[in-house]
């Protein structure tokens, strides 16, 4: 796994969007299109305003989302909005290449199969973003939950930190073209100094190692680094 350490968080935003934007573009230069799928959280945000400022051919980008949150439309809790808010809104990206997870369906089972069938017709996904949580979650996939195991593309979850949720399972990661792996601040450390010495308790260990890429601010940077 390739490792980047930034000085900060600000820098971490830059150095993960420059990412992200010539991977995007280069997918389009090769094959006339590029997909995104972006994690939820606070770290993404500076990260999507940088994004959305970048020389990228977004009229042939589809974006979607890692996980989201089972709540309404436009709940604070939703990834959607931020998602919407910094990077989808400023850059006008249409409904028809805009696939946010479906939540709101009163069968979140059939709606993940859905959703599904959606990033089927889209995979490999040429670049999957995520992050890490303290209990080294990632996706929402919890600490002991099966959904690291699932066969299917996208799974409804119980409840994770109070809410129901949806998320692309390990095969969807590991099967994208690349992964960048967005981490801020010193709550992380320890985790990222687990996931690093092979810790396979953590949910973010069934992550694929290859062509992903680590970007860590100083803070969050294992020991050494």
């Amino acid at each position: 796994m390739d490792v980047r350490v930034t000085a900060d968080a600000a820098a971490n935003a830059q150095l993960v969007a420059g990412l992200v934007a010539r991977r995007l573009t280069s997918a389009v230069r090769r094959r006339g299109r590029a997909s995104l799928a972006v994690s939820g959280g606070s770290t993404p945000r500076a990260m999507f305003d940088v994004l959305a400022r970048a020389d990228v051919p977004w009229e042939a980008v589809h974006l979607l989302q890692v996980d989201e949150r089972v709540a309404p439309d436009g709940d604070p809790d939703r990834n959607a909005v931020d998602l919407v808010a910094h990077l989808a809104g400023p850059l006008g990206i249409p409904s028809s290449r805009l696939h946010l997870m479906p939540v709101t369906s009163p069968d979140l089972r059939r709606a993940a199969t859905r959703y599904g069938a959606l990033v089927g017709g889209l995979a490999p996904l040429d670049v999957v973003h995520l992050g890490v949580g303290d209990d080294g979650h990632t996706a929402s996939w919890p600490p002991g939950d099966p959904v690291v195991r699932s066969a299917r593309p996208v799974e409804a979850i119980g409840e994770f930190n109070g809410r129901r949720r949806m998320t692309l399972t390990p095969q969807v990661v590991n099967g994208a073209r690349s992964r960048v792996v967005e981490v801020v601040g010193a709550a992380k450390q320890p985790v990222v100094e687990r996931w690093l010495h092979g810790d396979r308790s953590l949910p973010i260990s069934h992550v694929r190692r290859t062509s992903t890429i680590l970007v860590v601010d100083r803070a969050a940077a294992p020991v050494g680094t």
